[in-house]
Order: C-alpha cells, then structure tokens, then sequence
C-alpha cells in the first residue's frame, strides 16, 4: 500500500478541520446563533455535535480491491473507516468527546471483495469464524448506532444478526418488523444521555438541566421487501418510513428525549426506483422531515450524494430541521452542531448547522488499520488468485452505449446456467447491466477480482418466462436511459446516458440501463433516440426471426431485478421456471475456474446498436 509523506498530510487538529470542510452551504445556520441569541436569566446553553458516516459499503482501507492499489478516483477521493476514525477523532477533540455522538446511516456489510469474503468464503456464521472487519473497524471508533440500510439484507437474516452480535453499539430499524407480529424486529430507537454540565463542580445538585437526552432513530428504506424478497419473505416486512415515524417519534419524545436525531437509510429528494410497486417512496427523508414533528436533525444515507446542509420545515409545527448526508464509501464525514438551551425546564435545540469534512485530508488510523490488516490481506490474496486466462482482452467501459464483449460474457454464462438447470426447451435469454465502467477482463491470466470487478453486485441469477410483448416492452423501459438525440453524431456518450427522468431526477444509473442477449440463437434489436421514450425499439428478432407478440422466451435475470428494483414491467409477475439463489458474481467465477479460458469467439456477437432512424449513432470523446 502505498503511504503518502507524513508531512503532506499530517495537520494540527485545528488546521485539519479547516482544511477538511466541504461546501459553503454547511456554513449557514438555521435559527439564532449562539452569538446572536440573547439568553435570558439563567437559561443555560451548550452545543452537542453528531458525527456521521453512511454508505461505507465494505471499505475499511482506502483500497480499490478490483485494481489492487490505493484508491484514486478523479476528484482525488479517499475511502475508508480508518480514515473516518481520523476524522471523528479529531471532530471529538475540537468539539469534546463527552457531547459528541457519532452516527452510521447504514449499507454497510456488501458493496466489496471484503464483505463477500466474508460471508461466502469466510463467512462469520461458521464456527470459530473471526469477527466481520467492518464490526471490528466500527467498534474502534466507538460509534453510538447505527440505522440499517437495504444492503444489509444482501447476504440473509441469519448473517445480518450474526454481525449486529458483534457490534458494541445497536443497530436500529424502526420500520422493519417482525413478519408475523409487526413489532419491531430491530432496536427502533436509543436514548443516549450527554451529560453537558458538571453540576457538582458548579457547587449544586444534579439535575435535568445537567444531562440532554437524545433520543436516535433509525429507519431503512421500504424497498428491501422487493430488493431481497426471496431473504426477508417470512421473517422480515417493512412499513413506510414516515408511516412508522408517525408511532415511533412520540414514543421516544415520550421515553424522555430532549432532542430527536434520525439516521434514515432513505434519499431525500422523494423518488422511487421502484415506481409505484410499494405504497411508500424509496427516499423519503425530506416527507419525514415535513410530516412527523419532533425531529431536530436527520442523518441521510442510501442515495449517495454529498449534500453539507439541506433544511425542511415541519408543516405541523413550523420547526425547521437539519438534514446532512455525507456521500458513500467513507469519502465524507457529516458534522451536525446543534445549539441548545435549556428553557422552561427542558433542553432544546435553538440553532443547528452542519458541513461535511473529506477524508482525502487525513491520514488513516493505524489503530484501525492494524486491527483489520489480516483481513484486508487475506482478502487480497483471493481477490488476486488466478482462476483462468482470456484470449483476448474485454473492456466494459463503453457497455453503457454499444455492444461489448465484456457484456456478452455475462449473458452467456448467466443463459447456460438458466438453460442447464432448468432444463426448458423455450429459447434463453438474459439481461445484465453495465455496472462498472472501469471494469474489463485481461488477455492473459484472469483472477478473482477481475470477474468480482465486472459484476459488482451480490445479486443471485433466476429464470423468468416472459412474452414477445413483454419482451418489448421491457427493452422500451430500459431505453428511457438515452436522451432523444436529433442526429447520428458524432456525439459525447454523456450527452446521451443517464437521462433524468420522473423516478430518477437526478439521472438514470447505468444498473437501471439493461441489455437482453439470446442464447442458442442470437437476439437483435436497435434502439432509434431518435423516437420518444416508448417508440424506441425497432427490427426485434430471434434468430433471425421478427418477434411476435404471443413468442415465450425462459429469461436469465437478477433477484433484485426481478423483484421489481428498478421498476421495469412484467417481470415482478412473470412465472419463475428457477430459483436456487446463486450469486451471479460466484457462477462467473466458478465457470472460469472450471472452463480455465476465456474466448470472446465462442459469445460474442452484435445484438443490439443505437441508431438514429436506421443510421448507426457514432460517438466522440
């Protein structure tokens, strides 16, 4: 691992936190300041700083495990708890470790080589199994809670509860209940008491006035009962997030809490990947601000965006309230100042700011760093076994916009699994994403992390049937991920992907962007940007043969599609023909591992193509 010079980036406490802060906007101030504040007579005030991570997603080190070196992107990002060890250690000495509370907004055991190690080849259910290094990292710290995110459910109940036992803090869920009682299945709250004065050394008795009772909530977005159906259905339902809000924010008022902190695993702009398919929206941390009193700041996690101060105003009570997400993977540690006084017998908070601080201004902890180094270097000696070779090399950098070989790999083993343990005599298809544009298989040698590297989620493969028309409309929803363009080009890729649309304001992902192949014989199609958005699929054909309406087809897809993540039609209801919860990204292993090479003659072929009227779309740049 490369170590940066201890003189470049080694800092005073007081020059790190200046150096750190991302955005302006973390700067204002809502309310009166404590400066502007005129106290009355004896009112007492203090200040009680929440720290917070979300999104970390299997990063311990700043590492990239799919390249094998530190990780670097092009805004010079740092990932990684042991960095945010750095951070919040020195937020706790600036602000003072006794009224700091340091928060984790969830998504935190899937998303890397680590976290799939350790619960498929390592996993921490076995017996004399070591403690997952994301507990490990996360105990060092010292975090307070920690709410749920979706992906926490990724690899099964059994391992979620074997890591929430190695935890030091809780890990809550307001709204995940319990599947046949509906009480909680999670801790939905933890009052924490910060003790903010020292009565005894001002010469007077404890009182209410010397502790603030925080209470923390947690909740995680509703879309888990779709994304891992197949993991939660019959242990595990989910209610809506404000719904939930609405009973559980007066119990915690009623337990005794002065002041009222959310970590929500839920975006905040209001949208849903999954459509109309729950009656409660996927990111719904600003209604919960608008629509349940009683809370004073909201830790946001799940949408990945760096947002330093956002606030809403509670329409019941005219109150304004904080919210702050701190981006993904440990890139960014939220810091929430909420300004208190103790008035008519309680604390409350009067004022509150929050900014965010960049990781890529630390170094990391070396406490956290030695506590999880035989993890991190076991999990690159397997992410760096080779496993096979390839005859040529397959880059998956231009997936997103034409066909590639890269994609096409992925298709074929996912439609021989389908085809072989299923056992259908229909024609197979199969759908993938283009998930990682970084990621490409090698000529020469191929290891784990190359594979790892090209399907990044710890989706399981299943067989749908579906129709010629539903078919077609499938591909006409995947197309809403291109702009309409008003000529063949040349032009720029991003000019044309991830289109902002209704459910994805703030543009489509490239995992909602999806690419249908055939097997035995191939299936073709072009999309025409020319046509609005449901007029786009045109000269659809298997083998060679114009696709009717009533043709039925045996589809090899994701379980996170299929239980309707993204949206896209038909599949949710179509009749499964095969489940046996394989992760896909272990099926592409194992076939290299068994199949020893690669050979892009023996799959590739050109299936579909971008097209203005029946002129091929040609790029730039």
């Amino acid at each position: 691992m490369t170590v940066r010079p201890q003189d470049q980036r080694t800092v005073s406490r007081r020059q790190l936190l200046a150096g750190a802060v991302v955005g302006g906007a973390g700067a204002a101030l809502f309310g009166a300041t404590r400066a502007d504040a005129a106290p009355a007579k004896h009112e007492r005030r203090t200040r009680i700083t929440v720290l917070g991570s979300t999104d970390t997603h299997g990063h311990v080190y700043n590492w990239d495990y799919y390249n094998d070196r530190e990780y670097d992107d092009a805004a010079h990002n740092d990932v990684g708890l042991a960095k945010i060890a750095t951070l919040v250690q020195a937020m706790r000495e600036e602000r003072g470790r006794a009224n700091t509370l340091t928060l984790d907004a969830g998504d935190t055991i899937q998303g890397t080589p680590l976290t799939y190690y350790y619960a498929a080849i390592d996993p921490i259910t076995a017996p004399g199994a070591p403690k997952h290094p994301m507990a490990v990292a996360m105990n060092a710290i010292g975090y307070d809670a920690a709410c749920l995110g979706n992906h926490e459910f990724n690899y099964g109940v059994p391992l979620l509860r074997k890591f929430q036992s190695q935890l030091h803090h809780p890990l809550l869920g307001a709204n995940a209940l319990d599947w046949n009682t509906r009480r909680p299945a999670f801790d939905p709250f933890v009052i924490k008491k910060v003790r903010v004065h020292d009565c005894r050394k001002h010469g007077h008795r404890p009182g209410p006035s010397c502790v603030v009772r925080v209470g923390i909530v947690g909740f995680v977005t509703p879309g888990c009962a779709i994304w891992d159906k197949a993991n939660l259905d019959g242990k595990i339902a989910f209610n809506g997030i404000v719904e939930q809000a609405k009973t559980v924010i007066p119990q915690v008022k009623r337990a005794g809490a002065d002041v009222v902190v959310v970590a929500c695993h839920s975006g905040d702009d209001g949208s849903s990947s999954y459509g109309d398919a729950l009656p409660w929206p996927e990111n719904a941390s600003s209604q919960l601000a608008e629509q349940v009193p009683y809370i004073d700041a909201i830790l946001v996690g799940h949408a990945h965006l760096e947002i330093p101060m956002h606030t809403r105003v509670n329409q019941q009570t005219g109150k304004t309230v904080l919210l702050c997400e701190p981006y993904y993977w440990g890139m960014r540690l939220a810091v929430m100042d909420l300004d208190l006084v103790h008035r008519q017998g309680r604390w409350q908070v009067e004022s509150a700011s929050s900014t965010l601080l960049n990781s890529n201004t630390v170094e990391a902890d070396p406490d956290v760093l030695a506590l999880t180094a035989k993890a991190h270097e076991d999990v690159r000696d397997y992410v760096n076994s080779v496993i096979g070779t390839s005859t040529t090399a397959m880059s998956a950098a231009t997936s997103r916009y034409e066909d590639t070989a890269a994609m096409d790999f992925i298709n074929y083993v996912q439609a021989d699994a389908v085809k072989k343990a299923s056992g259908t005599a229909l024609p197979v298809l199969s759908i993938v994403a283009p998930f990682n544009r970084l990621a490409g298989i090698p000529q020469g040698n191929v290891t784990v992390r190359d594979i790892a590297g090209l399907y990044i989620y710890d989706n399981t493969l299943i067989g749908i049937q579906l129709t010629g028309a539903d078919l077609r409309s499938y591909l006409e929803y995947s197309a809403r991920y291109f702009n309409q363009v008003s000529s063949a080009g040349p032009l720029k890729p991003d000019d044309v992907t991830n289109a902002k649309t209704s459910t994805a304001p703030n543009g489509t992902p490239d995992y909602n962007y999806d690419i249908v192949a055939g097997l035995d014989a191939p299936l073709r199609y072009d999309l025409d940007l020319g046509q609005p958005v449901g007029s786009r699929v045109k000269n659809l054909t298997y083998g060679g043969q114009p696709v009717s309406d009533g043709d039925q087809f045996v589809v090899a897809i994701n379980n996170y599609r299929q239980s309707g993540g993204g949206g896209f039609p038909a599949v949710k209801t179509a009749p499964v023909v095969w489940n046996a919860q394989v992760p896909i990204t272990q099926l592409l292993i194992q076939w290299v591992t068994d199949h020893k090479s690669i050979d892009p003659s023996a799959f590739a072929s050109d299936d579909w193509r971008l097209v203005f009227g029946s002129t091929p779309i040609t790029f730039s740049g």
